[in-house]
């Protein structure tokens, strides 16, 4: 398995073409220690921050309640960069999937999924992802680096520009390319900046971060913010979860249940279990009970989500009939137990499938 980044070790930095200072991605605390830099009143800030996040502007001149002098200069030393929209996808479900190319070349995705009530937006913290987990596709092209403040907000502004007017973003779920705790300090971030309400203006209960279980970082995650927490867990014993999930060999399936028995929940949240059933290999009533029995000391609930085909993996979607068979055993339990729709699967953009034009590549364009 590839080595984990650790707690805090930075990826090499991203160095731009562009040698202008990039607004993109600072907080409020950036922007004031930026403008005050320019001999500038703090009150610019507030200014820049609901410009650039608030009304999604990249361009100085629209920012007309600042001054003229600043406009002008800021024009020559920064700029508010945008990531290049290199491909959308449109499914026949109205899922939108979303190729942007990064200024060192490299590329990742992100799916905005309307709904009747909600519309969510699944963004990448990584490019590629180190964690190798057996039937994800995005672990078989390997792991480059993490993505910077700029990239993950630029992949919220860059989505809200194709969301209808009546329709506006309501959702976002860290759950595209890489595991967003390995990106904790950028995560945690710009996750800051999407709940102020100068910024996207979005509640914690509307941010569900997803992890493999990485708990050192869980824990951390715990202490520094109130978005939502979904663990995955595909597997009910030690051996079986090794098997599809090779990071429980250093975080065992015992050791992740005990943190989250212990990891702080707000009144009225829950975390979330994802369980993703995989033909033949978890999907049986005996495993439902078993995961039934785990959850017992855990205020959670759980999301089924049967198995996304795709060319890159053996693993199957189970028969309709054993998923649900599963989902009648766990609540039999008193588990909260819900299905996920399968949205966007013919673009690639369900669960579990992106990054797949990394394996599409010819091999001569690899590095």
């Amino acid at each position: 398995m590839t080595e984990l980044v650790p707690l805090g070790k930075p990826t090499a930095p991203v160095v731009s073409k562009d040698p202008r200072t990039d607004l993109m991605g600072m907080s409020l605390d950036d922007l004031s220690v930026y403008v005050e830099s320019l001999g500038e009143k703090p009150f610019r800030a507030k200014q820049l921050f609901k410009w650039i996040y608030g009304k999604r502007v990249d361009d100085f001149d629209a920012m007309t309640n600042v001054s003229k002098v600043l406009r002008a200069r800021l024009k020559e030393i920064a700029r508010i960069s945008r990531l290049e929209e290199r491909v959308v996808q449109a499914s026949r479900d109205g899922t939108k999937k979303f190729l942007w190319g990064l200024e060192d070349g490299l590329q990742v995705e992100s799916v905005l999924i309307p709904e009747e009530r909600r519309m969510t937006l699944c963004i990448s913290t990584q490019v590629g992802c180190p964690i190798d987990c057996d039937f994800c596709v995005t672990g078989k092209g390997g792991y480059t680096r993490n993505l910077t403040k700029s990239e993950i907000l630029g992949q919220i502004v860059g989505a809200t520009l194709h969301c209808p007017e009546d329709q506006p973003l309501t959702n976002i779920v860290l759950m595209g390319m890489g595991e967003p705790l390995l990106n904790l300090d950028n995560v945690v971030e710009t996750m800051d900046t999407a709940m102020d309400e100068d910024g996207l203006s979005l509640s914690h209960r509307k941010i569900t971060l997803s992890t493999v279980g990485l708990i050192p970082q869980m824990k951390e995650l715990g202490k520094r913010s109130r978005i939502n927490l979904a663990v995955s867990l595909h597997g009910t014993t030690e051996e079986q979860r090794t098997q599809v999930m090779p990071i429980n060999r250093k975080y065992s399936l015992e050791d992740l249940i005990q943190a989250l028995t212990e990891y702080p929940l707000p009144p009225r949240k829950m975390v979330t279990i994802e369980y993703i059933l995989l033909a033949g290999v978890n999907d049986s009533v005996d495993d439902a009970h078993r995961l039934a029995k785990l959850l017992r000391p855990v205020r959670s609930k759980v999301n089924l989500i049967p198995y996304n085909n795709n060319p890159f993996t053996e693993y199957k979607r189970p028969a309709d009939r054993d998923i649900v068979a599963f989902q009648e055993a766990l609540m039999s339990h008193g588990v909260h137990t819900v299905v996920r729709l399968n949205r966007g699967n013919d673009i690639d953009a369900a669960c579990g499938q992106l990054g797949g034009y990394e394996q599409k590549r010819p091999k001569r364009e690899r590095a």
